[in-house]
């Protein structure tokens, strides 16, 4: 299983655009094949920063969405409301 945590750090006049982006195509980032997890978290104290943290069965799966049509309108709408370069890891859990 690979745990996929993106980082994102958003302009203040952005946020309630962000969240609206996210619920508006999480059902289908989960219906993708491999998805088994997905969440949105937000710092507590810097409510511009989120996290996407998700789950995949492999890293073909993973990359089998990066490389999607639906990723990249999503992102590309996601990055525009940025404010800083956001940071990505794929990891697994060992205990």
């Amino acid at each position: 299983m690979i745990i996929r945590i993106v980082q994102m750090t958003f302009r203040e006049d952005a946020i309630n655009n962000f969240v609206a982006i996210f619920e508006e195509r999480k059902a289908t980032i989960q219906s993708f094949p491999g998805c088994t997890h997905l969440e949105l978290w937000q710092d507590s104290k810097h409510p511009n920063i989120f996290f996407t943290y998700s789950h995949w069965n492999e890293e073909a799966d993973l990359n089998h969405y990066r490389f999607s049509e639906f990723f990249k309108d999503t992102w590309g709408k996601t990055k525009a409301l940025f404010k800083d370069p956001p940071q990505a890891w794929s990891v697994e859990r060992k205990a």
